[in-house]
């Protein structure tokens, strides 16, 4: 049995029946993990650049089509109010007396809208809740691959790395020493990238693989698909562990939890308990295969979490940034400094001198750079709407299969908001995919009648 019949199984109108085909919102899934994976191929980091681009550039061709075609499907989200005014803060940045460069300002605010695009043509694509199970299916399945690619580039580096690394990383001074650690046998491991050519940059997608392979895990698939799933599930968790990256676990850890309540809160006690046992072995399982292939190094990162209280912990990673967000910068540029000074973007387009260039490690410092307070502002509402809606509809009670797609839809993007504390997902793939995750939801909600946004 297909597996958008098998996997959120409950009742729903008949129009959910009707098989959709695959189309441009399937392929779009499979795109934002191969497109970066043509860059672990030899000498592409000439071209690395298009690539890079490539991405982005996809969600942008399907808004021009979006707005080629005559009609209008779905009503807008309250998302797009606020994502509007975010544009219109940017258009208005890219003319900053600090903005390097027009193209520079004009870059920087392609990216940004890029990310949001999926806001306008994801919802007329994704049209049932089968349909919706079958993409995020396709989201576990990439995702999935990419972290076993990962624990293999640790288990037989010499097969699996990448024969060349982003040359943003190498060219800096300390070179691939701050993104290596001793493994078991006393060699030195990089940390793994996954099919990306960053290191660690697989601890993104592997988390994904972690939620989503315990959800179908003990869904009503097919033996062979749940044991498949289980398996991705365990590759992304020992992913994390190997790639070093705590903020990751915590995320996934985070995301489980999410997905357990709410499953709770649906009436789905056995579920989620089913759910929880399964996550807790897993976990711990993972571990073990990690420190196995990654030595003491692994156990050391991951009891520092515990080395102190969190916030404490929070501020040797990251809280740094976080500090010097709301102190120095909200004073120096409450308006924002301008566009095209850190990032992808200032790398390529921007900052010609060390003086103009600024560095954010978080998205909050990203945003302050960018537009200032009105920036941290809207964004914020963005989220807080997004994540109120897609609780909406993950507990309705008219639409089973629908509330379950909700709870999916939710747990995942909520670990995407989080990273906002960590990493600046927000001009990255991350956040393309939770756009499009969000409203592809909303475009189901919507037909079902149920106004989640």
């Amino acid at each position: 049995m297909s597996v958008q019949a098998q996997s959120f199984p409950a009742t729903a109108p008949a129009t959910s029946a009707v098989h959709t085909p695959w189309g441009f919102a399937e392929l779009f899934i499979i795109s934002q993990t191969a497109l970066p994976a043509i860059l672990i191929l030899p000498g592409t980091q000439a071209i690395r650049l298009p690539i890079r681009m490539a991405a982005f550039l996809v969600p942008l061709a399907a808004f021009v089509w979006w707005n080629a075609t005559a009609e209008r499907r779905t009503a807008p989200s309250k998302t797009q109010s606020w994502l509007s005014a975010v544009m219109i803060l940017l258009g208005v940045m890219i003319f900053h007396p600090s903005t390097p460069s027009i193209v520079a300002g004009v870059a920087h605010a392609a990216v940004y809208f890029a990310v949001m695009t999926p806001l306008f043509w994801a919802p007329s694509l994704v049209r049932t809740p089968e349909h919706l199970a079958r993409i995020v299916w396709l989201l576990l399945v990439c995702s999935g691959i990419n972290a076993i690619v990962g624990v293999l580039q640790v288990y037989d580096p010499a097969r699996w790395m990448p024969a060349e690394f982003s040359r943003l990383l190498t060219s800096g001074p300390t070179g691939l020493g701050t993104v290596s650690y001793v493994g078991a046998g006393g060699q030195l491991i990089v940390r793994p990238p996954g099919l990306f050519d960053t290191p660690g940059a697989v601890a993104g997608p592997a988390s994904y693989a972690a939620l989503l392979g315990l959800i179908f895990a003990v869904s009503g698939l097919p033996a062979w698909q749940r044991l498949l799933s289980l398996g991705f599930a365990a590759a992304g968790l020992a992913t994390i562990y190997l790639t070093q990256v705590r903020a990751a676990l915590v995320v996934a850890i985070g995301m489980m939890v999410v997905y357990a309540i709410v499953a709770t809160r649906q009436g789905r006690v056995g579920r989620a308990t089913q759910f929880a046992t399964l996550a807790g072995a897993i976990v711990f399982g993972s571990f073990t295969l990690a420190v196995a292939l990654g030595g003491a190094s692994i156990s050391e990162r991951i009891s520092s979490l515990f080395a102190s209280d969190p916030l404490t912990v929070y501020h040797g990673a990251r809280g740094v940034q976080l500090q010097l967000t709301f102190s120095d910068l909200l004073y120096q540029w409450p308006l924002g400094a301008g566009l095209g000074r850190w990032g992808m973007v200032a790398g390529y387009f921007g900052a010609p001198s060390a003086s103009e260039s600024l560095w954010a490690e978080i998205q909050f410092t990203g945003w302050m750079i960018d537009g200032g307070i009105p920036m941290l502002l809207l964004y914020l509402g963005a989220l807080i709407v997004t994540t109120l809606a897609e609780y909406r509809v993950a507990l309705t009670r008219q639409y089973s299969k629908l509330a379950q797609c909700g709870a999916v839809v939710l747990a995942a993007n909520l670990g995407t908001a989080a990273l906002i504390f960590s990493f600046v997902p927000f001009v990255t793939q991350v956040g393309v995919q939770y756009s499009f995750l969000a409203c592809a939801l909303h475009g189901v909600s919507r037909r079902y009648g149920v106004d989640g946004a």
